[in-house]
């Protein structure tokens, strides 16, 4: 799966930009033919763990993240938890905290194990196949999560459902933008005071690629402040003091944001001036819009059309 630096701590920062590929450590590779699919596939990395739900994956167990804002009381983020729970997944260990004999004693046939971030166990790797457990590694990288899908899909014998799960994200998307009123002076994302930064959207981010999907323009940052960027991945980091300089769109929607964080971007006084403040057309994109995968981005599709019909 895949996903920004952002707040609470840097491990939120890892899990953002919610793009995975198979790497060199364990190349993915097709289930081949006599050959059986797994049937207790096990998740280390809570990022890849909602495109495994979206496939309806047989998927046993998952590692927790620590409780927040953006996850139910168990640590499942909040976006897929209710399925999660549904389906009967079992937390595999909670806070992101390895524990071996927790996997061993899920007996998965196939463990997901992240390259990078915060939920990486990819060190662990030898130690968990000479127990036997097969794996396959992803990275955190600039994929979609359908490609993700993919290449998962691939390695555990379950295209099909991947090619389902993006065929009903893509149907529902085209759907909504049929019925939305883009802007015509298109948005900006914007990450306001996330752990104390401030950053605009790259029209390259997967936050982006949702709103052009449903015939929205995002409005990157203006090449004038280029010199300005602190540091730049999907999003591009500048100071508190150039953010209203740096937001160009008609509408502004806050990463991971509530209608508090919206209150306070309006309240700003270096922001008073702003079109989208003084004609009030800031929207919150809600906490899971940290990371796009299937049931984060229907949020956010949900959330854009409710502000833009």
């Amino acid at each position: 799966m895949k996903k920004l630096t952002f707040a609470p701590t840097l491990a939120v920062a890892a899990l953002i930009l919610l793009a995975c590929t198979a790497v060199g450590l364990r190349p993915a590779t097709a289930v081949a033919a006599g050959q059986s699919k797994p049937l207790r596939i096990a998740s280390t990395s809570p990022s890849v763990t909602g495109i495994l739900l979206a496939m309806k994956a047989p998927l046993v167990a998952t590692a927790a993240t620590t409780p927040s804002r953006m996850t139910d009381s168990k640590g499942f983020f909040s976006q897929w938890a209710s399925v999660a729970d549904a389906r009967q997944v079992e937390v595999l260990y909670p806070n992101l905290v390895f524990d071996i004999e927790a996997v061993l004693g899920v007996n998965p046939d196939l463990l997901v194990l992240a390259a990078t971030g915060a939920d990486s166990v990819v060190q662990h790797q030898a130690e968990l196949e000479a127990q036997g457990i097969p794996t396959l590694v992803v990275n955190y990288s600039n994929q979609s999560w359908q490609e993700i899908a993919t290449t998962l899909g691939k390695a555990a014998g379950l295209e099909a459902q991947a090619q389902a799960a993006i065929k009903d994200f893509d149907d529902y998307a085209a759907l909504t933008a049929a019925s939305i009123n883009p802007p015509k002076g298109g948005v900006s994302i914007v990450g306001y005071n996330i752990g104390g930064s401030y950053s605009v959207g790259r029209a390259s981010s997967p936050q982006a690629r949702l709103f052009t999907a449903l015939g929205v323009k995002v409005a990157s940052l203006p090449p004038a402040l280029s010199g300005e960027v602190t540091r730049a991945v999907d999003f591009e980091f500048i100071s508190r003091e150039n953010l209203s300089a740096a937001i160009t769109g008609e509408s502004v929607f806050l990463l991971g944001a509530t209608d508090a964080d919206v209150q306070a971007f309006l309240a700003d006084p270096l922001l008073a001036n702003l079109p989208a403040v003084t004609q009030n057309k800031v929207y919150a994109l809600g906490p899971t819009s940290f990371r796009v995968d299937y049931y984060s981005g229907r949020q956010m599709i949900d959330t854009v059309a409710r502000h833009l019909r």
